[in-house]
C-alpha cells in the first residue's frame, strides 16, 4: 500500500494522490506520522462497497436457513419491539 503525508499533500494536491495510486489500489494519508486516512479511486470504492454487499446478503441467507428470522406483518413487528 503506498503512504502520502500530509504535507505532500499539501504542497502537491491531487498529483500526490494520483502517484501514489498508480501503483496501489489505496494509498494511506498520515498526519504528523501516524496513519490517518485512506483514499482510492472511485471503481476501488465501488469493488469494496459490493464486497460488504455480498457479505451481508451472505450473512442474511445464513440467518434465514438456520432459522434466525421472524416472518410479520409491520403492526405484528412494532408490537413486539414495543414489548421488548
Amino acid at each position: 500500500m503506498s503512504h502520502i503525508s500530509a504535507n505532500d499533500l499539501k504542497t502537491k494536491g491531487i498529483s500526490a494522490i494520483e502517484f501514489a495510486l498508480s501503483t496501489a489500489p489505496e494509498a494511506i494519508v498520515s498526519v504528523r506520522g501516524k496513519d490517518k486516512f485512506v483514499v482510492m479511486d472511485m471503481a476501488q470504492y465501488h469493488y469494496l462497497r459490493e464486497c460488504e454487499l455480498d457479505a451481508a446478503l451472505a450473512q442474511t441467507r445464513a440467518d434465514l436457513a438456520a432459522g434466525r428470522a421472524v416472518q410479520e406483518s409491520p403492526e405484528a413487528h412494532l408490537a413486539r419491539l414495543a414489548a421488548m
